[in-house]
């Protein structure tokens, strides 16, 4: 291990200590990786290749799926039996129950094309793929390929080397595309190029994988059909802004609406489509669209410096311009105070999100498809807490610990825990509103709405899922390690300052 990562690891117990049940939780994960924390994806039942599915059979498998060990490549990747021999290929069990769920067996039951679209999944977000390839049923393969063709989308978007008389056309017609079996795009310089170069499956050399477009027309009609229509209206919204700043708070929610609303309706639907959620959670378009609003405002919220580096701007003018000239100018010392006022005016905005988000998620009955959701908006939430009233977001970068990152994850699992989860992080917010901020009382007001919002009734109830001895053992843990912690932060700052 290099020194560098070891002082690494080290910080993050150490930023843990006075935490016992973070320090304990990231023991595991460190020891274990995601299935060690994430009980329902190392229990999961999880979907077979296409091939069986269309028949219709079940499979069976000789071991416990929590006996297999799997590695960083991710979820359902290089399986083996706990003997250490690689799983047999699935064979079909009797049809006494033709409509049981079967459990996905070693990767070489999956298509090559299918193979090559979960590991682009984990090389394009490796954090991501794995709710994603938790997922039950045929949603699983569905929401693979619905990420990997926006991120090839968002690729074109992003890439600043195609000219914009090519890249307009491109995005609005990306989604026919989709059922064009030769089109392929070779002239982008993005690092994540790879899901365009290897779009088609002919047309390219044979020693090329099978890609994404093959297994987007192998998908059920039902999930192309959502596909299809929410890649044409990003297309469509992403070139609408290539060369429009955002002014207002309207064009704001609009532009936020395009990247991450869109996904979160498209989402909704794929999982209505699925029948593992109710029809309303594909209808209600509204609610779908606050999940994706919550989570990319936090996301440009806490990337002002960043973006700012990289020439980036996406703080709507009708709120900065209150304050400075231009939005770089939050970034000189001297107008700190207004930066931070400004910071909590977009934090303000963005909370007013949470009683949809609180909504939505009430509405899941499928465990897997809620801590899809219900993760990542407790990981926004976390976050704002962290950027309210924190000059740091313009000095360098905020982040939430790691140890609380894992917790989050473990706890997110049924409505009661999300709820109180939410409420502690705005309650926290409550207690940090300074009372001369210009948007005290806006922000106030909608942390008390939260507060008196009733709960509907909940499909997933709350569960425990520690034992009060580990909670003991971890603050004896924490005393014990201390002063090795701290010795190993020391000498990591000594080798940063040599």
């Amino acid at each position: 291990v290099r020194p560098e990562l070891a002082a690494a690891a080290a910080m993050e117990f150490v930023k843990c200590l006075g935490r016992p049940e973070e320090f304990y939780n990231l023991l595991r994960f460190k020891m274990g990786g995601l299935q060690k924390v994430m009980p329902k994806i190392k229990q999961r039942t999880l979907v077979r290749s296409p091939a069986l599915a269309l028949r219709g059979a079940g499979t069976g498998c000789p071991w416990p799926l929590e006996d297999w060990p799997q590695g960083d490549s991710g979820f359902g990747f290089g399986l083996w039996s706990p003997a250490g021999r690689r799983l047999p290929l699935p064979q079909p069990c009797c049809s006494a129950c033709p409509t049981a769920p079967a459990l996905l067996c070693p990767q070489d039951s999956l298509s090559s094309s299918l193979r090559t679209c979960y590991k682009y999944l984990n090389q394009t977000s490796r954090s991501f793929s794995a709710v994603i390839e938790a997922l039950d049923g045929e949603m699983r393969h569905a929401v693979c390929i619905f990420y990997l063709v926006l991120r090839a989308l968002d690729t074109v978007e992003d890439d600043m080397s195609i000219s914009m008389e090519k890249k307009v056309p491109l995005l609005h017609n990306f989604h026919t595309y989709l059922y064009d079996p030769e089109w392929r795009f070779m002239e982008s310089k993005e690092k994540d190029r790879q899901v365009l170069e290897d779009f088609p499956t002919v047309a390219v050399p044979l020693s090329w994988p099978r890609a994404i477009s093959l297994e987007f027309r192998n998908l059920a009609e039902k999930y192309q059909t959502v596909i299809a229509d929410i890649c044409k209206k990003m297309g469509f919204g992403m070139a609408e802004f290539l060369d429009k700043h955002v002014t207002s708070e309207q064009e704001w929610d609009k532009y936020c609406h395009y990247v991450a609303g869109l996904v979160g309706i498209g989402l909704s639907r794929l999982f209505s489509a699925s029948e593992f959620e109710d029809p309303l959670v594909g209808e209600d378009t509204e609610r779908a669209n606050s999940m994706g609003l919550f989570l990319q405002k936090t996301n440009i919220i806490r990337d002002y410096l960043e973006d700012q580096r990289e020439g980036r701007e996406f703080w709507p003018q009708e709120v900065w311009g209150k304050y400075v000239r231009q939005l770089g100018d939050f970034a000189k010392p001297e107008n700190i105070d207004v930066a931070v006022q400004c910071l909590n005016e977009l934090i303000t905005n963005t909370l007013q999100h949470v009683p949809d988000v609180i909504t939505y998620l009430s509405r899941l009955r499928n465990q897997s498809v809620f801590n899809f959701c219900a993760i990542p908006q407790v990981m926004a939430i976390a976050t704002l807490e962290a950027c309210y009233n924190n000059q740091q977001v313009f000095r360098g970068v905020v982040k939430i610990r790691k140890g609380q990152a894992v917790t989050l994850m473990m706890e997110a699992t049924n409505m009661p825990a999300v709820r109180a989860i939410l409420s502690q992080y705005m309650e926290q917010i409550y207690q940090r509103v300074p009372a001369a901020d210009p948007s005290s009382g806006r922000t106030t007001r909608i942390i008390s709405t939260v507060r008196t919002q009733s709960l509907p009734r909940c499909q997933l109830v709350a569960r425990s899922h520690h034992a009060p001895v580990y909670l003991s053992f971890v603050m004896l843990l924490a005393a014990l390690s201390w002063q090795c912690l701290s010795a190993l932060a020391q000498a990591a700052v000594q080798a940063g300052e040599h």
